[in-house]
């Protein structure tokens, strides 16, 4: 029996968009993970993705394609979680409405998720930042519009998805400048701006006298960028500013480098942990734990004030004379 479609069809409508209110961002990767699954079992059971029924997606099929993912795909295993995610979410909600098939969908909601090594991040130091900034053409408008996104980027630590959703309402340049955005979970944050951001925003919107509503950083059409536009034009003046700082060469340089690149730099200046988190728009400050790991300068101040003062050589504790006297008289 094809049961599977209007399940399917009753998840994205009913629970992810009226009942979750998911953000496009959700939906649309929820649709590409059951886009390669059923393209996965299409191919497995030899029939078409309107031909199949939950009892083709059953726990071995679904371990098949998480399998699938990593070693033919070349997914990493933060990305075979989100899948699998994205399939448990779906077959919680099959659960109460096929329960004839209880004990398949308990099966596959019992996949646990992989766990996977946790890389220290990659950031830029302030002279890397400096370069990458400096990079662009400046006697070019698409030189200028790179030039303001990367130090937006920088200073504020906005989310690649964040930047390309910035409108031109969203920037305040008056007291208390800052930009204010929509992150995940729908949850609105305003972030301030640099001295420097303030200055060289002011003339970007002069540049650009359209309607407030039009995106901040667009294509020359008027169309906001893409994520994909925003990461090629990050690698391509990353390329640009290794001539000047060669270190740039040794990294990896994504538009989540110049995120952790903020956060980094907060936590060198001296900004409490809990206050990075709110400035990134973390949910916890767990998830900011890993700046702490990656800052091997907090890890040498720690050393520097647990390491003996005498190149090295432990000293014996002596106690001093009124505590042998002290003892002597027991």
């Amino acid at each position: 029996m094809n049961d599977l479609a209007p399940l399917m069809q009753g998840f994205f409508t009913d629970k992810l968009m009226r009942q979750r209110q998911a953000s496009a961002h959700t939906i649309s990767a929820y649709r590409d993970t059951f886009k390669l699954l059923l393209d996965f079992a299409q191919r497995r059971r030899g029939r078409r993705p309107d031909q199949l029924g939950i009892a083709d997606l059953d726990a071995v099929m679904i371990g098949e394609f998480l399998q699938h993912l990593q070693t033919v795909r070349g997914n990493a295993t933060a990305t075979r979680n989100a899948r699998l995610a994205a399939i448990h979410s779906f077959f919680g909600y099959a659960a109460l409405r096929a329960p004839e098939h209880s004990a398949l969908i308990q099966r596959v909601l019992a996949i646990q998720p992989k766990r996977g090594d946790r890389a220290i991040v990659s950031f830029l130091t302030r002279a890397e930042t400096d370069a990458l900034i400096a990079a662009p053409d400046r006697t070019t408008w698409i030189g200028r519009r790179d030039h303001i996104l990367l130090l937006v980027a920088v200073h504020t630590g906005l989310r690649v998805s964040e930047l390309t959703g910035l409108k031109l309402h969203d920037v305040h340049l008056g007291s208390g400048a800052h930009v204010r955005c929509t992150g995940k979970g729908r949850k609105e944050r305003c972030t301030p701006l640099t001295k420097d951001a303030v200055q060289i925003l002011r003339g970007w919107l002069a540049e650009r006298p359209c309607q407030d509503s039009d995106p901040l950083f667009s294509t020359h059409q008027g169309a906001p960028l893409s994520r994909d536009a925003v990461a090629h034009l990050v690698a391509k003046h990353a390329a640009t500013a290794a001539r000047a700082c060669p270190s740039i060469a040794d990294k990896t340089v994504t538009p989540h480098t110049l995120r952790h690149s903020t956060a980094m730099a907060l936590l060198h200046a001296g900004v409490d942990i809990s206050v990075i988190a709110l400035w990134l728009g973390h949910e916890s400050t767990d998830a900011t734990q890993i700046y702490l790991h990656a800052d091997m300068s907090i890890k040498e101040r720690a050393l520097a004030r647990t390491a003996p003062s005498s190149g090295g050589t432990v000293l014996r504790y002596i106690a001093p004379d009124t505590l042998l006297a002290f003892l002597d008289t027991l």
